[in-house]
């Protein structure tokens, strides 16, 4: 199971970066166009996004029209504190970014001001592969996972809602389906904002 995953992740991660710039300029701007209208989008007013790595689909479209509506943008950060967990720091256009040890750009800015992804209203997550049943297939490091492992002990209140962005052909079939694995409420595509299965909670 383990190595079909990896072969996966393989796969499609080529698949990303092979793209033409065209191509993804073209699939960044109707993505935004789809989610912007989204009742999830638009109820609501705190949000994390994250910047493209490996060739991920690119949200700053997407930040730009959040930024346009007077919502709180943020962005992941290495949490120093917990190991491979996340925290979300506030996003601004004057915002100044620094790499991360893996070269992603993260908003350098004070402790105090970032936020526990509880207290966020949506999630937008990044992936490799998805399927209907909402399981999502990650770069391996495990960050979201154990970030949003808390979701998986609640009943009520089940903030942030979690919403994948990909490219459509990172749909798979079916993924194998982990004990820790949080499933997403839906993925939003260059093609649509898809409702899963797993997200009906």
């Amino acid at each position: 199971m383990k190595e079909q995953r990896n072969q996966l992740r393989r796969q499609i991660r080529q698949q990303r970066r092979n793209l033409p710039p065209r191509q993804r300029r073209s699939a960044a701007e109707s993505l935004a166009r789809l989610l912007v209208c989204h009742p999830l989008f638009l109820h609501s007013r705190h949000i994390a996004f994250s910047l493209p790595n490996d060739g991920e689909l690119d949200l700053t479209p997407l930040i730009r029209r959040a930024w346009d509506m007077g919502k709180q943008c943020y962005l992941p950060v290495l949490s120093p504190l917990y190991h491979n967990r996340l925290w979300f720091a506030p996003y601004h256009p004057d915002s100044k970014l620094l790499p991360n040890r893996f070269g992603i750009p993260e908003p350098d800015c004070n402790w105090r001001k970032m936020r526990p992804v509880w207290t966020l209203d949506l999630l937008l997550t990044p992936l490799v592969a998805f399927d209907a049943s909402g399981n999502r297939l990650g770069m391996g490091g495990g960050f979201y996972d154990r970030t949003l492992a808390y979701l998986a002990r609640r009943q009520h209140w089940r903030k942030p809602r979690l919403i994948g962005t990909a490219y459509a052909f990172q749909q798979a079939e079916s993924l194998p389906h982990q004990p820790w694995d949080v499933p997403l409420q839906g993925v939003a595509t260059e093609r649509g904002v898809l409702q899963l299965k797993g997200g009906s909670s």
